[in-house]
């Protein structure tokens, strides 16, 4: 079983739409929290898999080439952080999915409760030209230990 890296996300009060519980655009933004404290390299960072230098201005940038989500419980306010846990799920040759659950810290041992679940694929991207650029050694070696089964997404029946 591989290893999975655990982001605590705080909430903020303007997270939440008209209906009381954080609004879609929002979650969105919590993955992006957790996948930046994941896999960017900082001074801050406790995380020995933060080892993309994808800061303005680096060699390397990472874009979004998609991202799906899929709510399972509606998520409201919580003073408490929540839990983005992250893994990936396929590591190609310039991209990567990383996979993604949203839940409750919890430390008594009892269910987490999950609110959602998603995948984005993640492209390197070589800022001087523009293109995608191949995962190193390094990088792929970082993070074969945090690869496992992708998270599995229902889909939508399709009306012929």
């Amino acid at each position: 079983m591989s290893t999975r890296i655990e982001i605590p996300v705080h909430l903020r009060w303007s997270d939440m739409d008209a209906y009381g519980h954080v609004n879609n655009v929002d979650m969105m933004r919590l993955l992006e929290i957790a996948r930046i404290e994941a896999f960017w390299a900082s001074e801050t960072s406790t995380h020995h898999t933060g080892i993309l230098d994808a800061s303005p201005g680096s060699a390397t940038a990472t874009f979004v080439a998609r991202q799906e989500i899929e709510y399972l419980k509606p998520l409201t306010y919580k003073r408490a952080p929540i839990i983005v846990e992250l893994w990936i799920g396929h590591i190609g040759g310039a991209s990567l999915d990383v996979c993604y659950i949203i839940r409750d810290d919890t430390h008594d041992g009892s269910t987490p409760t999950i609110y959602a679940q998603a995948i984005t694929t993640i492209v390197l991207v070589e800022t001087a030209t523009n293109t995608p650029r191949r995962i190193s050694a390094q990088e792929r070696e970082t993070w074969l230990p945090y690869v496992d089964f992708p998270v599995k997404l229902r889909h939508r029946r399709r009306s012929n």
